[in-house]
């Protein structure tokens, strides 16, 4: 195929493919993360030359976060975003809620660091513990 799809090809390396799916930028960038550890095939660590086949699950920490994919077609080639979304079925969990807000201890702008009694009624309005 045009696209760089390799239909008649039992195995790709992870690299290239993690790679071509562009779940990582680089294949440099993915090669990187093979040899850190950050990339497994079926909870195995890899190297950037092991091999990936169709039914395997690839696990990649990213910037963005963990990925886990299994691999539906081989390609050695990248791709469009399009056409690499249909090379692998993604079951990567949602990310957890946002939290509503965060609470910040109010405080006069330009006034300075905190003494020590303002620390301490800081800590008892955010309910912390003191130790």
């Amino acid at each position: 195929m045009e696209t760089g799809v390799v239909a008649g090809l039992p195995r790709a390396r992870v690299d290239v493919w993690v790679w071509a799916t562009r779940l990582v930028k680089t294949r440099a960038a993915a090669a990187a993360a093979c040899r850190a550890g950050h990339v497994r095939i079926n909870d195995d660590r890899v190297k950037p030359s092991s091999p990936v086949k169709p039914g395997d699950m690839v696990r990649v920490l990213t910037e963005a976060g963990e990925r886990i994919v299994e691999v539906k077609v081989l390609i050695t080639k990248r791709v469009g975003a399009p056409v690499a979304v249909t090379c692998y079925v993604d079951h990567t969990p949602p990310p957890p809620p946002k939290t509503e807000r965060v609470l910040v201890a109010p405080r006069e702008r330009g006034s300075g660091r905190p003494t020590k009694k303002e620390r301490r009624e800081t800590d008892r309005w955010l309910g912390h513990q003191n130790f």
